[in-house]
Order: C-alpha cells, then structure tokens, then sequence
C-alpha cells in the first residue's frame, strides 16, 4: 500500500467512528460543541502518534505473550503527558468538558487496535502515517458531529453566535439522545453515499458488518 493511501485510509475508508464504529463513548460523550470535539479529537492523535511510533520500534523484542499489558503501559504514559499537557495550558471549560474522558484514551479501542493491528506489524514511518491518518479521521469526525450539534443546539459554531436571533437553546441537541440521533443520520448518510457509489459502479454494497465475528479485539491476548 503507497504511503498515500496508508495515511487517507482512515480519513474515509476507514474512518474510526463512521465506519469501524470504534470510540463510541467519548464519541457520544463530549461532542457537544466542535471545540470539545476538537479537543478530544487532538488529544487522541497525539497519543495514536507517539504509542504507534514506541510499539513499532519496540515490536521485535516485546514477547508476544506479555505484548498487551506492555501496550497498554506505552499508551498510557502518552496519555498521562497529554492528560497533564492540558490541564496545564488548555482554556479550564475544555479540560473540565472533557473530564474523564482524556484518562480513559488508555483502553480507547482505536489506541489499542492499532498497536495491535499495525503498529506492531509495521516499521516506523508507516505507524506514523497509519496513526495520523486514524487519528485526523476520528478528529474531523468528532468536530463534525459537535458542529453539527451545536448549530442545532444554539446557532452557534466554536462557540461564535452565527445567527445573531437564535436566544433559546435546543437542548436535545446537547443531551445523549441528540448525540445518536445525529450520529444515526451521519451513518446513514455514509451508507447512502456507499451504495450510490456502489451502484454507479455496477456492484453491490453490504454495510460493514458490526457483529461480535468482525472484531477480534477480545481474541488479542489469545494470540
């Protein structure tokens, strides 16, 4: 696969929430507005990054029956430095929106999928493209789905008032029924796009496959 292609894939094809499905709690949790999308977005790139780049130069020399728990520990200090990182300079309404939520990057599925999956398969400069790829994906998609609430919920946009009239607030928009209502449409939309291309192209489009069979996340410390 080009390096091209490695790093696009996780911007559509591939992408962690509206295809793989994957990081659907702080997904849901804290899209409430596109800055703490973003936030969260960033925060969970940089730490794609920096465990993707250790695990693949660590990979020939970590047993494989005790390589999960060294993962887990390698992520974990990215997580702390960024955990710290923001408590320190980022504005104290980010930090406190996104809570618990940063801690808990440590058993993110797409942190962890990735080391396993291909940080601990692959040399150095394709985990970077890999972790920046998944990680801008997961990114854009978390800034889409705030923004699109918080329009919805206030006519608002990085919290800057584009419609000047807009004085009460939809708070189902900002609620967790809001967060998959608009998550659903977002889905659908991918869907309807896939078998519209799908068609045009004279084949036919399955949706992914979402069952326990497509995942092997659980088998990890099996193998």
């Amino acid at each position: 696969m080009s390096a091209m292609k490695e790093f696009s894939k996780g911007l559509w094809k591939e992408n962690p929430v509206l295809v793989l499905l994957l990081g659907m709690c702080p997904t849901l949790a804290v899209t409430s507005s596109a800055t703490n999308g973003l936030g969260m977005g960033i925060a969970t790139l940089f730490v794609l990054i920096g465990s993707n780049v250790v695990i693949s130069a660590i990979r020939n020399v970590v047993p494989k029956k005790i390589r999960i728990p060294v993962y887990i520990v390698v992520i974990a200090t990215f997580v702390t430095v960024i955990d710290l990182t923001m408590q320190a300079y980022a504005p104290t309404a980010l930090y406190d929106a996104l809570g618990i939520f940063i801690p808990l990057i440590v058993v993110n599925c797409i942190v962890l999928g990735r080391a396993e999956a291909f940080a601990s398969k692959n040399g150095i400069g394709k985990s970077i493209l890999d972790a920046l790829g998944m990680g801008l994906g997961f990114t854009l998609a978390l800034v889409a789905l705030g923004g699109t609430r918080e329009f919805l919920a206030s006519g608002s946009l990085f919290e800057v008032k584009l419609i000047s009239g807009w004085s009460t607030d939809f708070m189902l928009m900002t609620s967790p029924p809001g967060a998959f209502i608009i998550l659903g449409l977002f889905l659908a939309g991918m869907n309807a796009m896939n078998m519209r291309k799908a068609k045009a192209a004279g084949k036919s489009y399955k949706a992914q496959n979402l069952s326990c069979s497509s995942c092997n996340i659980c088998d990890m410390g099996e193998k």
